[in-house]
């Protein structure tokens, strides 16, 4: 495809113009890579970048997974969640009722299903039911089961997850009815040997995120879960599975294919499967609770995530049935320099909002020497660059709260404004690079960032 842009045109007008062009290619599934770098910045321009009269840009769109949200909802008020697949049938779907509702509380033979006053077959395709937004179908029991007769049955194809720019792989439990977790092997991710977008491989091993390098995206979902801390203490210490952000549990494995012939195995992350209603992308961040939020600005800014969008962050139910937000996809996370450092969530109202009491008790507990000492534990030997980003994106959220700041004001001391603006981090990196001797021990430099921070932070607040 040949597009035509101006030297002023943004990323984000060249989107709106593939998006007008390409009836379908909505924005927010529009990822643009060129010379081995995301345009993940809308406000800064194509020229920025170095995109030129003939440039080839490669298009991404994030494809969405197939699995959709099935609300089950009885006459007696009780409701029941699961995801199937939009490529399953009818049959499969009976199925899963059968499951799910309550224990096998109704066999598939005695279930009828219905949709606009018509009898699906077994072998109906679930895709070709829900075309247009939630779609509601009903189920006649041919028999009458007491307090579980139902009426309807909701099936949201909206309720998706993305994919990104890698492999990444549903796995489902013995039975083939449930998913259980995500597989994502280090060979297929972004510009990778195996990537299947056909990405070119990166000439230098840099990803598509500076700071980041291909083939290590698996280490870091399984470092940003070690991190992602229990409020009852390091992750080495507390028998909790969830952390203080929700990251989900996340390990390194080996993962071989019954139907391969190859004796090699996939190593890769995997990640348990969270229940989900969707992403942020599809909600209004008004109706976030602030405490959510924070959880998820207090993770990235911590780690430095370099990949923050709304598209990363899943809606589910917490027990309580209040939202609970899940943060995903963090193999852009902790990165060797602050350049490509994105939060989507500074944009949302309650990151203005000061932090609770709690939070900034949690906030004072870190300590980025334990942290680094833990991943070392895990098999990670931390580059040095890492490290160094660690400690002071930890320096600066203790800092900033201890003046009161919000997630806002220092969050946004770690995002460049636009591309060739450096973020008030990075200022603060260089100015204590020019203030120490070469050859100065690490703990030199970081006293010098840390003067120099608080010189940025006393200024932010007069």
């Amino acid at each position: 495809m040949h597009l035509f842009i101006h030297h002023s045109d943004s990323i984000s007008d060249v989107k709106v113009r593939i998006q007008t062009i390409c009836n379908g290619f909505r924005i927010t599934r529009q990822k643009l890579v060129f010379g081995g770098r995301e345009l993940a910045r809308y406000a800064s321009r194509a020229k920025d970048y170095g995109v030129t009269g003939g440039s080839v840009l490669h298009l991404l769109l994030k494809k969405l997974y197939d699995p959709l949200l099935v609300s089950l909802i009885t006459t007696s008020g009780q409701v029941f969640y699961f995801h199937v697949d939009l490529r399953k049938n009818v049959g499969y779907l009976k199925k899963r009722i059968s499951k799910e509702g309550n224990k096998g509380f109704l066999d598939v033979d005695d279930q009828e299903i219905f949709f606009r006053g018509e009898k699906l077959d077994d072998n109906r395709v679930l895709g070709g039911i829900c075309k247009d937004g939630n779609s509601v179908i009903h189920l006649l029991l041919k028999k009458t089961v007491k307090d579980f007769l139902l009426e309807p049955l909701l099936l949201n194809p909206a309720v998706r997850l993305p994919q990104g720019t890698g492999g990444t792989y549903l796995m489902q439990d013995s039975t083939g009815l449930s998913y259980v977790s995500v597989f994502k092997p280090m060979d297929e991710e972004p510009m990778a040997v195996n990537n299947p977008q056909q990405l070119p491989l990166s000439s230098d091993g840099q990803g598509l995120k500076r700071g980041t390098r291909v083939g290590e995206g698996a280490i870091r979902e399984v470092a940003a879960y070690l991190l992602d801390h229990p409020k009852s203490g390091p992750r080495s210490l507390s028998k909790e599975v969830m952390g203080f952000a929700g990251v989900p549990p996340t390990a390194m494995v080996r993962s071989f294919h019954k139907v391969c012939c190859t004796k090699d195995a996939k190593v890769g992350s995997l990640q348990m499967f969270m229940k989900n209603n969707g992403s942020c992308e599809d909600i209004g961040p008004g109706a976030f609770p602030v405490e959510e939020v924070h959880k998820i600005s207090v993770f990235d800014i911590r780690m430095a995530n370099a990949d923050r969008h709304a598209g990363n962050i899943l809606t589910g139910k917490g027990e309580d049935g209040k939202t609970v937000l899940i943060p995903i996809d963090q193999g852009y996370c902790l990165p060797e320099n602050f350049e490509d450092c994105t939060f989507e969530w500074l944009y949302w109202p309650q990151a203005k909002v000061l932090f609770s009491e709690d939070t900034l008790d949690y906030i004072n507990s870190l300590d980025a020497e334990q942290d680094i000492a833990l991943l070392q534990l895990n098999g990670w030997d931390v580059p040095e660059a890492v490290a160094r980003t660690l400690r002071i994106s930890t320096m600066l959220l203790k800092k900033g709260v201890e003046r009161n700041l919000t997630p806002y004001q220092i969050g946004s001391m770690m995002c460049r404004e636009t591309f060739n603006k450096d973020s008030a981090i990075e200022e603060i990196v260089r100015e204590a690079h020019n203030s120490v001797l070469p050859a100065s021990s690490e703990a030199t430099f970081l006293e010098a960032v840390s003067m120099a921070m608080e010189r940025r932070l006393d200024e932010l607040i007069k």
